[in-house]
């Protein structure tokens, strides 16, 4: 489902962000990308989605090469894409449901549809009851349950999750695994990006680790 071949990525000034990557993760997998902060996680998550593009070598997602993939159809990849961040990404001016719903209003969902799948999520994910709060009312990790929620609506293939139990407590960081343990189960590829190598060894998924820039380790 994602095939990474020899991928270089170098920034200007020859940064350079990740070296001869190589890897393949295979459809319904869970995968740490482990590594401390500046490895390179969330520029390999960035390559997968194509908001950068490699220096070097190949990236395949759903068995397209992305380097050949014309601007116009970008939207088309990243619609089976979710995305969930570190800093939420909330839109603090809209309430919960409004957040949710904007993931769908740019993908011509009737009205009755959108109010269908909209709930569906924020029941499943136990917010229905603050569907109407803005998240500045919300818990940190209520609002990370939001931009989860925003990032489910789509029903996405892949989910890539980039330090989404960065700015969480313990509870609520275990709440967030769980759910993405769940929607895995349920056959959607996962994978998540933490610089906390104890959380990803106790929840025991495959695991990719960079340092220094540099695959070190897969297992």
């Amino acid at each position: 489902m994602i095939t990474f071949e020899n991928v270089t990525k170098v920034y200007q000034k020859d940064w350079v962000a990740l070296q001869d990557i190589t890897f393949f993760i295979e459809k319904g997998e869970f995968v740490f990308i482990n590594g401390p902060t500046g490895a390179g996680k969330s520029t390999l998550l960035k390559l997968i989605y194509k908001d950068e593009e490699p220096t070097k070598g190949t990236i395949k997602v759903f068995d397209e090469n992305l380097r050949f993939l014309k601007k116009k159809h970008i939207p088309r990849l990243r619609r089976k894409i979710g995305v969930i961040f570190q800093d939420f990404k909330l839109l603090q001016d809209r309430t919960l449901e409004e957040n949710v719903a904007f993931a769908l209003e740019v993908t011509d969902t009737s009205p009755r549809d959108l109010r269908k799948k909209m709930m569906g999520i924020l029941t499943y994910l136990r917010l229905s009851h603050k569907k109407f709060s803005y998240p500045y009312q919300l818990s940190g990790g209520e609002q990370q349950k939001v931009a989860i929620a925003r990032a489910l609506v789509r029903d996405p293939y892949i989910l890539l999750a980039d330090e989404p139990t960065g700015n969480l407590d313990v509870k609520s960081s275990q709440e967030i695994i769980d759910i993405l343990c769940d929607v895995n189960y349920k056959g959607t590829t996962v994978l998540m990006a933490t610089h906390d190598l104890k959380l990803a060894k106790k929840v025991k998924k495959r695991m990719l680790v960079i340092e220094n820039n540099k695959l070190v380790l897969d297992k």
